[in-house]
């Protein structure tokens, strides 16, 4: 495989690694079957195997043992398969779960062609056949549930119809890609999650443009790498604040996007790309397996890398998730505005929720979330429903105005003499109280929160009418770190002694400047909003938080500083 313009370097330490990950599955094996494994995880340690075991730079390669036991886990997936030809899990008989299964498949039947395969590891293609063949009719009829899963479905069409072409296979793709790419012009699909832009839409459109020669699909997973090199962030995670899946409460790793990255920098010559492997490189390499399995499949991803540019200075504003992220070295700022709520008044699945509308980084000195908590209706936090930046100025605004009424008595001609009427929901809670005939007082509370960057300090003012209702900034640090001038609350967390304190970690510190603070301080939490505590739950950050009481003139300033 390797040739001049081989980058060894690289090669040699994605083996080492895929080599100690095939050693773990071999190691596992035993307890993998006996464990009632997911169909995914039994093609991927497979898939592991295989790699290694046609790869003449791996210690593992043509090992008999590696061989028996890729058979044995090809066996049991072939078993684990219905009659229907689809595969179950947490889904049943699922097209899309199915398909995820093929394409890893798919690529292993792959690895497995050429004279050059060990004589061990080639009655495996003959199992992998028959498994595919089995699920090709399914998967072209089947249906889907998320907008990745069309992109996950066809590319498992496409990889099938490379094998073992069908016309009719293609015809479904295109079925499919005729709704469109759900990608925005700012490089972020409609679900706006690292996760499935790693695991699902950009591998996926990659395979389809890549089978089927399609390059604007090519052209995409570009756009979407830049959108997430934008939002990488100084601890080497992506930011998800803005996702509208499972993503969006935590963090989620830069790392897996190796291949990715590395991929369109050696295609496009994209040295941007080549800075952003280059930082990947640090940390070990994820996912060593499936990188050993595209080195083998598509050698020029092994070439060495263009030239890295130099990371700049950059605010970069992403209109479709209001959302906007400025990075200067080890230090970054996001800004959102972009939940979901307001348009569609309830958590849910497929929604993007989270109230933490502001985070500082400063090398380790994290100030995860800024959440603005209030006693209003049982709303729950401040969650802005309109974003306006300017990006070159360093401003954003964030607004939201929320309202909740008092019911008057029904008109006449709307009574019941029974009384039962029907169970309605009026945006808040739900009752059998017909809320849409009757006539209401509204009450209303409008907030706008400003956002200024400038010379490594963030000015946030707050300004909420009317400023009577009870309200809490609420600063939440991450954990490993030591807080400077608060005290502790009775109910949790912690408060200001002055009008200014500071989390430090290590040499970095966030300076945390308060003009414009109330004066009660008990009580001070955070409030999730009856979506939540009708259910016992809550959204709450975590870390080391820090409340911070606004007046009753519902004004406040405070100021982070980085330097």
């Amino acid at each position: 495989m390797p040739d001049s313009r081989t980058d060894a370097a690289f090669l040699a330490a994605v083996t080492a690694a895929a080599d100690e990950q095939a050693r773990d599955v071999l190691a596992g094996v035993d307890d993998l079957l006996a464990g009632a494994p997911h169909h995914r995880a039994v093609m991927s340690a497979a898939k592991a195997l295989a790699a290694c075991g046609v790869h003449p730079g791996s210690a593992l390669h043509a090992s008999a043992e590696a061989a028996s036991a890729a058979a044995r886990l090809v066996a049991f997936l072939g078993g684990m398969q219905g009659a229907n030809g689809l595969f179950d899990g947490e889904n049943l008989a699922s097209p899309p779960d199915t398909a995820f299964t093929v394409n890893d498949l798919c690529d292993t039947y792959a690895l497995l062609q050429g004279e050059a395969v060990p004589e061990a590891l080639r009655p495996l293609a003959g199992a992998l056949e028959a498994i595919a063949l089995k699920a090709a009719g399914p998967l072209r009829r089947g249906g889907v549930h998320t907008p990745n899963h069309r992109w996950e479905l066809s590319a498992a069409l496409a990889r099938l119809h490379r094998h073992w072409p069908d016309e009719r296979l293609v015809a479904r793709i295109d079925q499919w890609l005729a709704e469109g790419v759900d990608i925005a012009p700012d490089g972020l699909y409609s679900e706006r999650s690292a996760i499935y832009s790693l695991a699902v839409s950009n591998p996926s459109l990659t395979a389809i443009g890549t089978v089927l020669d399609r390059p604007a699909l090519l052209d995409m997973v570009c756009r979407n790498l830049e959108a997430i090199a934008a939002t990488a962030l100084p601890d080497g995670t992506v930011e998800t604040v803005h996702s509208r899946r499972q993503d969006q409460k935590g963090s989620f790793p830069l790392a897996p996007f190796l291949m990715q990255f590395r991929r369109y920098a050696i295609a496009r010559e994209r040295g941007d790309f080549a800075a952003v492997v280059e930082r990947i490189l640090k940390e070990p390499i994820a996912g060593a397996a499936d990188a050993l399995a595209e080195l083998l499949l598509e050698p020029a991803l092994g070439e060495v890398l263009p030239e890295a540019e130099a990371p700049q200075a950059t605010t970069t504003v992403f209109a479709s998730a209001g959302l906007a992220v400025a990075r200067d070295g080890d230090v970054a700022v996001t800004v959102f505005g972009g939940t979901d709520y307001a348009g569609h008044g309830w958590i849910r699945s497929g929604l993007s929720s989270n109230p933490t509308f502001l985070r500082v980084f400063n090398g380790g000195a994290v100030l995860d979330s800024v959440r603005l908590s209030r006693e209003f209706f049982g709303m729950g936090p401040f969650r802005a429903d309109r974003f306006a930046s300017d990006a070159d100025g360093g401003a954003f605004v964030l607004s939201e105005r929320v309202a909740a009424a008092y019911y008057q008595p029904l008109p006449e001609e709307f009574r019941r003499a029974d009384g039962m009427y029907a169970l309605r929901d009026d945006g808040r809670f739900s009752a059998s109280m017909d809320f849409a005939n009757r006539p209401i007082d509204e009450v209303a509370l409008e907030t706008e929160v400003r956002v200024r960057l400038a010379g490594g300090e963030v000015r946030l003012g707050i300004e909420a009418n009317p400023g009577s209702v009870r309200q809490v900034l609420e600063l939440a640090f991450r954990e490993g770190g030591e807080l400077e001038g608060v005290r502790p609350l009775d109910s949790g967390g912690f408060t200001p002694v002055g009008d200014g304190f500071a989390y430090r970690f290590g040499e970095h510190r966030v300076e945390v400047r308060v003009d414009g603070r109330g004066t009660s301080a008990s009580g001070l939490a955070y409030h999730p909003g009856e979506d939540y505590t009708h259910l016992s739950g809550t959204d709450a950050a975590q870390g080391l938080r820090v409340y911070v009481p606004l007046p009753e003139t519902g004004r406040s300033t405070i100021v982070f500083s980085t330097v």
